[in-house]
């Protein structure tokens, strides 16, 4: 990860983040919590664990949080979003990444067409969302200003 002994000079230091979804590697995501009528938007993968979760994925090389968000709603859901506040960075211990969570909305009429990556969609309610997922969604419902923390 850190490249310091050779450096260029004292005081500086060429520091290296490799990022994949490869066991080992260190992973940074953007995710986004999407309401409607109370409830949670989730996808269905059609691979790894097969499991459900928020709209979202992998930070691309030399993109930004709010860039990598907005790209992968529109891969995802085929939908151009409003990105909201970014409420809370979680650390996931078992997949070596964290994650940034945002209040994301859905525009008017929207129709949803999912990618090659995902089988299908749909709204949980809170009570429906693993613990963790529950934990991301009710810091993002209750933001005010301060942006949550946490690792799993």
């Amino acid at each position: 990860l850190s490249n310091c002994a050779a450096s260029p000079g004292p005081g500086t230091c060429e520091i290296g983040v490799v990022m994949g979804a490869h066991q080992g590697e260190y992973n940074l995501s953007a995710h986004g919590v999407f309401v409607e009528d109370h409830k949670i938007l989730q996808l269905k993968a059609n691979y790894g664990n097969f499991g459900w979760g928020l709209p979202g994925g992998k930070i691309d090389l030399g993109e930004t949080i709010h860039q990598a968000v907005a790209r992968e709603c529109v891969e995802e859901l085929g939908v151009d979003c409003e990105i909201g506040a970014l409420t809370g960075v979680y650390y996931h211990k078992v997949f070596h990444s964290h994650v940034f969570i945002f209040r994301c909305y859905l525009p008017p009429a929207y129709r949803i067409v999912l990618s090659d990556e995902h089988t299908e969609f749909r709204f949980f309610s809170r009570e429906e969302l693993s613990l963790v997922q529950r934990h991301r969604v009710d810091d993002c419902l209750n933001y005010q200003g301060l942006v949550s923390s946490y690792a799993f």
